[in-house]
Formats: structure tokens, C-alpha cells, sequence
């Protein structure tokens, strides 16, 4: 079920999706015990820290090539994370959206390239995701495929 809800996390963005997922699959590995639930555990780890080190750089190149800058960023999931609790789940978009849109209009007084640099985040923080999701189905076939071989 950790498994499930971490993989859920990594696209919902509200939990430590891959975190969860990784500790789940060390947790089943304890308990598990043996060669071949290690093996599972070092792959499911694995694929879980190369997935966290490609969304840096392949996220990071994106808003590089967007000339986009780190604080705009942080602001944007500042603002989402308010907005999460102000307008449930739905909200966390739109806070994000929209504070990078202020912040990006107010930078480059310009509607067109505040746009521009919006999409842009919105674009990295989709490959953000979808390489977390990778590296978290990847871990977590690993685990299906240990489950039937333990």
C-alpha cells in the first residue's frame, strides 16, 4: 500500500513520492530478509537515486535554456504549498501558476514572455515528475518481480 501511495505522491506532488516508495521497499527487504530482497532493495534504490539525479539535470538544463531563475521557483512552490490549503489540492497549481506568472511579469514587464517563462516551469516541473515516476515504477517493478521470487 506504501508503495501505491508514494507512486500517487510523485504525481499529486504532496508527498515524498519516491522517498515513500524507497522506504517501503527497504522495510519489506528487512522484513524479507535474504540475498534476493536485497537485490530487489539495491535495484529499487538505485533506480530511485539515478530518477532523482536526472529530474535535477534534465529539469535544471530546461529552466537554464528558459533563463528562468531558482528564486522565481521557489516562490512558485512556496506560493503552491499555501495554495494547497487554501483551495484544496486544485490549488497548488494555480498558486504555483500564477506566482510564477507575477513574478516572471514584474521581471520582464511583458504578458508574452511572463507566458513564456510560465510554461517554461510548468514544463520542468512536469519532467520533474515524469522522471520521479519512472525511477518510482521501475523501484516498484522491481519489488512486484521480488515478490514473486521470495
Amino acid at each position: 500500500m506504501a508503495v501505491l501511495v508514494g507512486l500517487v505522491g510523485i504525481v499529486v506532488q504532496v508527498l515524498p513520492g519516491s522517498v515513500l516508495v524507497g522506504s517501503a521497499i527497504l522495510v519489506w527487504a528487512i522484513f524479507t530478509g535474504g540475498t534476493q530482497a536485497w537485490v530487489v532493495f539495491g535495484v529499487a534504490a538505485a533506480a530511485i537515486v539515478i530518477a532523482e539525479v536526472a529530474q535535477w539535470l534534465l529539469a535544471g538544463k530546461h529552466l537554464r535554456k528558459a533563463n528562468l531563475p531558482w528564486a522565481t521557483l521557489a516562490v512558485g512552490g512556496i506560493a503552491g504549498i499555501v495554495g494547497f490549503f487554501v483551495v484544496p489540492v486544485v490549488g497548488l497549481f494555480l498558486f504555483f501558476v500564477g506566482a510564477i506568472f507575477l513574478l516572471e511579469w514584474a521581471r520582464h514587464k511583458e504578458v508574452a514572455a511572463a507566458w513564456t517563462s510560465t510554461k517554461a516551469a510548468v514544463q520542468a516541473t512536469l519532467i520533474t515528475i515524469g522522471v520521479q515516476l519512472i525511477g518510482a515504477l521501475v523501484a516498484a517493478a522491481a519489488w512486484v518481480i521480488g515478490l514473486f521470487l521470495t
